[in-house]
């Protein structure tokens, strides 16, 4: 029923120059992993095993990564050192990769667009992989969690997570009716307001289910903040002429566009997950 999911990649990465003066901030490793690593197994624990990324100049590493490295494997056959590919060959053998461009940074909504001759006509997950999300216990990821509302509503979903005040301007913000404890339908949506001009402390992070109908709503959207065109912006058009839902998801999220959350996530995957 729903088994794509898209990964904008196509970002500069400037907050970790000059780290990423030459190498995707998707590729910063988070102990021994790339940060899109983590999610697309995210992705692949969900059911969803096409994989698209919508990449950008200067991004051949991630295309790489999700491919055989022959000379690589050919060294390291038969030693104790083949068991690092563990990973990585699970994740490639589960999965099938595809690849586009986005040839000019215009925004997140212009990047799903360009996303569109990787998904057609179907309901696909995505994922941005900044922002890094961990599930305690037997929880399962929060695309999993996602792709079971999915099922039972069948319209576009966004994650969502309370923010402090002094935080509300760098997210998208929503508002609307509750459905129950975790589920609210949007009835508003803006993008990075001012705290006094924003509508909730529910803040839209790196995690969305989209039906294919957002690709006509992106093409008739016309640029909004920043001069980009925003995903925010459809998403609202989306909910205003027929359902969009907002799910307070169970797990934690950092913010590994951030130096301060990437150096916490990194903190918290090797104290608990990595050492189990």
């Amino acid at each position: 029923m729903i088994k794509k999911c898209l990964f904008p990649v196509a970002g500069y990465g400037t907050r970790f120059l000059p780290a990423t003066k030459s190498m995707p901030k998707e590729m910063l490793p988070i102990v021994n992993k790339p940060l899109v690593q983590y999610g697309v197994e995210e992705s692949l624990e969900a059911g969803l095993n096409e994989i698209g990324f919508v990449t950008g100049r200067g991004k051949r590493a991630i295309a790489d990564h999700f491919d055989v490295s022959y000379e690589l494997e050919h060294q390291i056959a038969g030693t104790s050192k083949e068991e690092y590919l563990s990973s990585i060959r699970s994740v490639m053998a589960r999965g099938s990769f595809s690849f586009t461009r986005q040839s000019e940074m215009r925004g997140l909504g212009d990047a799903i667009l360009n996303g569109k001759r990787l998904i057609g006509d179907e309901p696909f997950g995505v994922v941005l992989s900044d922002d890094l999300c961990v599930s305690d216990g037997d929880t399962p990821g929060v695309l999993a969690q996602m792709v079971s509302l999915y099922r039972q509503f069948r319209c576009s979903i966004v994650a969502i997570q309370e923010v402090p005040e002094d935080q509300i301007s760098k997210f998208g913000v929503i508002a609307g009716s509750q459905i129950k404890a975790d589920l609210v339908q949007v009835s508003n949506m803006v993008e990075k307001p001012d705290p006094k001009d924003a509508p909730s402390n529910l803040a839209v992070i790196g995690r969305y289910i989209l039906t294919p109908d957002i690709f006509d709503i992106l093409e008739k959207t016309p640029p909004g903040k920043n001069g980009e065109i925003q995903l925010t912006d459809a998403l609202l058009t989306q909910a205003q002429t027929g359902c969009v839902l907002a799910y307070k998801f169970k797990g934690r999220r950092f913010d590994c566009g951030s130096v301060e959350g990437f150096v916490e996530a990194t903190n918290y995957v090797y104290h608990n997950i990595y050492k189990g």
